[in-house]
This record gives structure tokens, C-alpha cells and sequence, in this order.
């Protein structure tokens, strides 16, 4: 882990965490304080952005922070704050768009891939499991890579963050939903070792999270 702590600020310096088969590179932009996080196969240099949620320049140099290079961009929902910097980044960079298929008609440029939960996005030599969150947004997806030499690393866009799930108060979300598909497709399938990265604010793990989850479902929210 070296000193990557997950705690970054719109303006300041990526987070760099570096395992053996892949690097994780996290920023935050916006006054909304976005997480956007770029993800380098170590192998063969090939490069994915996790949401280009606003500041093209900085997601640029973001990418030039890497291998230059942006094969991949995956989108984790399409809300609105998630996606003020994809038009630019796709004009830049021409990687292959991803994004949950009951999302993809909402978005600025039309993915490429419509996603659905059990699929598998790769970069380079490194493959990230596609698990469909409903509820925060109908395609809402996080992405899950096992680090073969440690734990798994999951970027959960709006979906989960330290202490609770992610919003369902404004028309058509679904806290039963949300708070199910968490349950199901995220507690019970990976371990506490397991590191999430969310779409806002700082990181936590599963085994922080996992004791609150009664809690939780006992406030509704």
C-alpha cells in the first residue's frame, strides 16, 4: 500500500497505489468533489479512467500521469456530475466507452458497451468483474479486480461509501434496492479485506462497513 491513503482534494495530487499487476491513480475534481480514478495495466501499459466526472485538463494530465495513453472509459452511473467531462475526454482520448446498460440512453455519449452485472472488463492483463448496483440510478455498476497478490480493490461510483449506502430520496430510486443488491452482490460475495473505492470522499473497507449493515437497513437510508 505504501502511502496511499485515498484521501484527496479537487486541485491537489493523485493518490498512487501501486500492486504488482496494477496502479491506482485517484483524483478528485469539481466543487462536487468527484473521484475519478485511472487504472494502468503494469504489463502492457494499457490504461482505463473510472468516471470523467468534470476538469478535462486535469484528467488529462491525469492519464499523462500514467502511460499517455486511455484505452478504456468506464462510467458508474449517469448522473449528471459523474459524466460533465466525458464528451472531451472521448474526443481526446477515443478509448472504448463502458457504462450499465439501463444507464447508457442517459448519457452525453453513448457507450460503446452496455454493461451488465457478471461482466468482465479488461485492461491489458487485468480484468475487473462488472456488478450491477440498482437503486442510486438503474445502471449504476461497480467494478471489482482481485489482486492476485492481495485483496480485492472495488470502485463502487455512488453505490457504497464509509458509513451507508448511496442516496435513494429523489424519484425513481429505490433504498430496498439498493440496500439488496448491496447485501447480496457485494457483502456477501467479498471478504473485509476488501478496499472500496467510492465516487465521492475518502475509501473504507467491507470489514469497516459490514457490522453497520442492520443499522442501516434499520434507519432506511
Amino acid at each position: 500500500m505504501g502511502d496511499y491513503t485515498g484521501d484527496v482534494t479537487p486541485g491537489g495530487p493523485a493518490q498512487v497505489r501501486t500492486l504488482d499487476h496494477l496502479v491506482i491513480r485517484k483524483v478528485a475534481v469539481s466543487e462536487m468533489s468527484n473521484n475519478a480514478y485511472l487504472l494502468t495495466c503494469r504489463e502492457t501499459g494499457e490504461q482505463l479512467l473510472v468516471d470523467a466526472a468534470d476538469d478535462a485538463a486535469r484528467l488529462t494530465a491525469l492519464v499523462r500521469e500514467g502511460t499517455g495513453s486511455l484505452e478504456h472509459l468506464v462510467t458508474t452511473h449517469q448522473h449528471w456530475d459523474h459524466v460533465r467531462a466525458l464528451p472531451e475526454m472521448v474526443d481526446a482520448f477515443h478509448p472504448r466507452t463502458h457504462a450499465g446498460a439501463d444507464d447508457a440512453d442517459a448519457l452525453p455519449v453513448r457507450p460503446d458497451v452496455r454493461l451488465v452485472h457478471g461482466d468482465v472488463v479488461t485492461v491489458g492483463q487485468c480484468r475487473l468483474d462488472v456488478v450491477h448496483l440498482r437503486g442510486h440510478t438503474p445502471g449504476s455498476v461497480a467494478l471489482a479486480y482481485a489482486d492476485p497478490g492481495g485483496h480485492t480493490h472495488l470502485l463502487t461510483g455512488d453505490s457504497l461509501f464509509p458509513g451507508g449506502i448511496g442516496n435513494t430520496k429523489n424519484p425513481g430510486q429505490s433504498f430496498e434496492s439498493l440496500i439488496a443488491d448491496v447485501s447480496d452482490r457485494v457483502f456477501d460475495v467479498y471478504d473485509d479485506e476488501t478496499w472500496v473505492y467510492p465516487g465521492h470522499g475518502g475509501d473504507t473497507t467491507l470489514g469497516a462497513e459490514r457490522p453497520h449493515l442492520a443499522e442501516w437497513r434499520e434507519r432506511g437510508w
